[in-house]
């Protein structure tokens, strides 16, 4: 039987690929008011967006709790007895957490592996699409969780942020916290680092930020995949994918969303790129 391979929904893989690749996505919450909303679930990013920028108060985000796991290991038990699980960074959430306590929980001949990307988003994403892809290759259990622990390294998110009161408000700006006081007058991009947000550099403007993320790109010898994902500004992560087109095989670039949790921390406007490094 084939290896099951569960992420959540903070690695932006779209339903389409998830589908596509086999993959079970766990949604995360997203609290607007009294209500509760599972990530992309019972919220699309679209309504998502048009409802933050009118918010007077910032949704709130949730981790998926043990039980949403259980259920889905349990669902995933009648079909395998192999299953990999690759979540957000435990240092941005507790769904590794939540992740691991359930696979406590499990008895019985099915084997779990959980693996933490350190990282978010399609960062986290591209080290899914690589496992699922290698399972669909052959690959089992022991040789795909190995190859997620090997792409955790190779896998380098950068995000350009339109502004950072909203991951100030929310908590999760990390090791960025020096930037706040320019926020005004720069535009901030940020990396993942040691599972962390961390400042990257800082630039003057949305032109400017292209090129940079852009020449990240470019400073890379050998690249398995790119993603670029955007909040609210399709267009312009269109001329961005555009202008890989020279570094990239387009085949090898996805495209996403960022999702409504990672949103509640981005704010509209955000853009993020990944890059998977190739296996040396």
């Amino acid at each position: 039987m084939a290896v099951k391979i569960v992420t959540d929904t903070l690695s932006d893989i779209t339903s389409d690929l998830a589908d596509e690749l086999g993959v079970t996505v766990v949604p995360l919450y997203v609290r607007f008011g009294e209500k509760i909303y599972r990530d992309r679930v019972e919220i699309t990013s679209e309504e998502f967006y048009r409802r933050l920028v009118n918010a007077s108060t910032l949704p709130s985000t949730t981790q998926p709790t043990p039980h949403d796991f259980i259920e889905v290991y349990q669902r995933l038990a009648e079909e395998t007895d192999e299953v990999l699980v690759i979540v957000v960074s435990s240092k941005l959430s507790g769904t590794y957490s939540s992740a691991m306590q359930a696979r406590q929980t499990i008895s019985g001949k099915c084997r779990i592996e959980v693996v933490d990307s350190l990282t978010v988003a399609m960062g986290e994403g591209l080290i899914t699409i690589a496992a699922a892809k290698a399972v669909k290759a052959g690959a089992n259990l022991n040789e795909a969780a190995d190859l997620a622990r090997r792409a955790v390294s190779r896998s380098h998110l950068v995000a350009y942020f339109d502004t950072l009161k909203y991951l100030a408000k929310g908590g999760r700006i990390g090791k960025a916290q020096g930037l706040l006081g320019s926020m005004l007058s720069v535009k901030p991009i940020l990396t993942v680092r040691e599972g962390e947000m961390a400042p990257m550099t800082r630039v003057r403007s949305l032109s400017a930020g292209l090129d940079y993320l852009y020449n990240f790109v470019a400073g890379f010898k050998s690249i398995e995949s790119v993603a670029v994902e955007h909040a609210t500004t399709p267009d312009v992560a269109d001329r961005l994918v555009e202008r890989l087109g020279s570094l990239v095989p387009k085949e090898n670039v996805y495209r996403s969303v960022i999702s409504p949790v990672i949103g509640t921390y981005s704010g509209p406007s955000a853009l993020a790129l990944t890059v998977l490094e190739a296996e040396k």
